[in-house]
């Protein structure tokens, strides 16, 4: 089911479908920022990745003697999740475990994701709590597709992505066949905290940025206006559009958690970047997108 928040600048839509925000449309400007889920590139706008962030290993991963099947970033963004509250300027969803989760993922848990409207900027609220009564492992990202470009260029050429404060990005890459990481330390050199938008910007790999390098990164059109901007405070995030599609998106990803390295064969509790939640307890993050 689709709902609405809005305000005198932006109206969101949301869909209770894999909690979903699907619109950030701005009435000042008259202009989308979402992507709209167009399949011939990415059938999706912005998807909450939980339990895992990205692709394991076999597609499987080992917990307690057993094995378990798992596709990419889990299953939240795949099932229909209940309205807990609503008001004019926020929202929250919230998915149980059940029969069906436990059979692939033996952790009970309450999953609730928030959305709360303030001025020109989105919020998004995450609260992970372990229902169950031992130790629960898990990962938990964001996946926001901005359009780019957005002012009906051919395409993202001469596009900017803004990273404060920094000189460079260290970065790796990742198996594009398999979705792993790779090993190999990759450089992103910066002018003025800024990587130009080329052609082929996008066609080897996904850019996973461990170590929290910025807590803020941006989008400029190529006179330098920013449009929007994400501020997070997560051990790693992700810059990516579809690989040689020429894609007219990007994604900047906040992440709680990261795909198997390409040479992982570990335990769940052994893998990089895992969170762990003891019983009872509550995990709680948020990232926030400011549009311009």
């Amino acid at each position: 089911m689709r709902y609405t928040l809005e305000n005198s600048i932006l109206k969101v839509e949301l869909d209770s479908f894999g909690a979903e925000i699907k619109s950030v449309f701005s009435k000042t400007t008259d202009r989308e920022y979402l992507w709209n889920g167009d399949k011939k590139y990415w059938g999706r706008t912005s998807p909450v990745l939980f339990p895992f962030v990205g692709g394991l290993q076999n597609k499987e991963y080992h917990y307690n003697g057993k094995t378990y099947p798992m596709g990419q970033h889990g299953f939240a963004r795949d099932m229909e999740h209940s309205l807990l509250n609503q008001d004019n300027t926020s929202i929250w969803f919230e998915l149980l475990s059940n029969e069906e989760t436990l059979a692939k993922y033996p952790f009970p848990f309450s999953l609730q994701i928030g959305y709360e409207l303030n001025e020109n900027s989105v919020n998004v609220l995450w609260k992970v709590k372990n229902t169950g009564g031992s130790p629960m492992y898990f990962s938990i990202g964001a996946h926001p597709a901005f359009l780019c470009p957005i002012h009906g260029e051919a395409d993202k050429s001469g596009y900017r992505l803004y990273f404060r404060g920094l000189k460079e990005v260290r970065h790796h890459g990742n198996d594009g066949d398999l979705g792993l990481a790779l090993d190999e330390d990759l450089i992103l050199p910066l002018e003025d905290c800024r990587a130009v938008i080329t052609p082929e910007f996008f066609d080897r790999c996904t850019y996973m940025i461990e170590g929290n390098q910025t807590n803020e990164v941006g989008i400029e059109d190529p006179n330098g206006n920013r449009y929007v901007t994400v501020y997070f405070d997560t051990p790693l995030f992700a810059i990516w559009s579809p690989e040689g599609k020429n894609a007219p998106f990007l994604c900047i990803e906040p992440w709680y958690g990261r795909c198997d390295r390409i040479d992982f064969h570990g335990q769940l509790q052994e893998r990089e970047y895992e969170n762990r939640l003891e019983a009872g307890e509550t995990f709680e993050r948020s990232y926030r997108m400011e549009f311009h």
